[in-house]
């Protein structure tokens, strides 16, 4: 997979906003997306999760205004759209302008900008590209969000020392603020995973996160064998989370969960990461059967996170493999948010030697699965996955489904960098 480097924003801003020049330079934010290697659907629940930031980005290149205007410019999108910070509103012919909104009300909302002494949020002219395949379950919208944090925070004066990776505490808020424009301004009912994977990702590692109190571990993840590789392969089947089952199944489960709780009375349950098999058993017959399944799928998948965090530590990767497919097929059959496609793929990664395990990642109903794989195999591995789809990895002029096979790399998390006047030059002289 080709990255989207820098020198690209920087090219395009210099296209789309030739009118305010860049004498005084540009800032990059940028932030990763995520593969989760396992815990899906438990971050709602206060459970635990094990993503990885990976080697794919949003990028900002913008430069702060002196006013509360913001002009973007989407690369992707190849649209535009603007905004006051003294009155946001969405925006229905740009809705990928909508996570950047959010994201502005949001950091007001919280009490961040006021956090850094900043009374008046500046706007900023930006340009956004990227290269992470959108509604693919990579987590292109947090990591949009998580950039736009930056950029926002960074063209109203706060420093990138104050940003930086041993900001700990300032980063979970972001976390939250950027979480809280994707629930209430887009309106997706997600967790906090995403935005946490984005922000505190590290380059070879894990983030075990435990979603009641958003503590983060780093669990080195490709250290203890130097021939194992994520392989990441995009179904090319698209959703939109807005209009999906997501929101559905999170209300099935949030109820579920309720009724659990609530017959079990006892102080020390209050999420269903508190409960274990045997509870679930001792209440099945009192709730709906949809329910109970929905329970069990996360009852379950936080169990298997607590052993591939342990698997992982012991560098036992073929115990970590067996857990990634008991996570799929407990995502098949109890959350049922899996599709024949994601299926299928996960079935031919069984069957081709020297893949330790497979699962869908994301929220399901399209999108990735996510493989581990030794990197002898992963040429053998994209071949039957091309072979299986009948589409190889380009469009096909009969369909409008496209797949794709690429190693990702476990990578760091968000960050923010001053661009000088004489590095823009340079990179802006490539063309866009």
């Amino acid at each position: 997979m080709v990255a989207v480097p820098v020198e690209h924003a920087v090219s395009v801003f210099a296209r789309v906003f030739a009118d305010v020049g860049f004498e005084d330079g540009l800032w990059i934010a940028r932030a990763p997306g995520r593969v989760n290697l396992i815990g899906e659907h438990t971050d709602y629940s206060e459970g635990f999760v094990l993503p990885v930031a990976i080697d794919c980005d949003i990028v900002i290149a913008f430069r702060p205004r002196p006013d509360s205007r913001v002009r973007l410019y989407s690369s992707n999108y190849g649209q535009r759209s603007e905004l006051s910070l003294a009155d946001i509103a969405p925006d229905d012919a740009s809705p990928w302008s909508n996570y950047f909104r959010g994201v502005a009300q949001a950091l007001s909302d919280q009490g961040i900008y006021r956090s850094f002494g900043v009374d008046s949020p500046a706007g900023l002219d930006g340009v956004i590209v990227g290269d992470i395949p959108m509604e693919s379950g990579l987590s292109s919208s947090a990591a949009l969000e998580v950039a736009s944090a930056f950029a926002l925070l960074a063209a109203s004066g706060v420093s990138p020392r104050q940003l930086g990776p041993e900001c700990a505490d300032v980063r979970r808020e972001i976390a939250l603020a950027c979480r809280r424009a994707e629930n209430s301004f887009v309106g997706v009912a997600c967790g906090v995973m995403d935005q946490m994977a984005s922000i505190m990702g590290r380059r070879s590692h894990a983030v075990f996160l435990d979603c009641r109190n958003l503590e983060c571990q780093l669990v080195p993840v490709m250290e203890h064998e130097s021939d194992v590789a994520l392989v990441v392969y995009d179904t090319g089947i698209r959703r939109e989370l807005v209009e999906s089952g997501y929101n559905l199944r999170r209300a099935e489960l949030e109820k579920g969960a309720e009724m659990i709780v609530d017959v079990l009375n006892r102080p020390d349950t209050q999420a269903l990461r508190d409960v274990g098999p045997a509870d679930l058993e001792a209440v099945r017959d009192l709730l709906p059967p949809t329910m109970a399944r929905r329970c069990e799928h996360v009852i379950g998948e936080n169990e298997r996170v607590l052993r591939a965090v342990k698997a992982l530590r012991e560098a036992d990767l073929v115990t970590f493999g067996q857990l990634m497919y008991e996570s799929h097929a407990s995502l098949r059959t109890l959350f049922e948010v899996s599709c024949p496609e994601l299926d299928r793929a996960v079935d031919v990664a069984r069957s081709v030697p020297g893949v330790l395990g497979a699962r869908m990642t994301g929220a399901g109903f399209g999108g990735c699965t996510v493989n581990l794989v030794k990197r002898q195999a992963v040429e053998s591995l994209t071949n039957e996955l091309a072979r299986a789809s009948g589409l190889g990895p380009s469009c096909l002029e009969s369909t409008s489904r496209c797949t794709q096979a690429f190693v990702v790399e476990p990578a760091d998390g968000a960050s923010i960098a001053e661009v000088a006047p004489y590095m823009v030059q340079a990179l802006a002289g490539g063309g866009v």
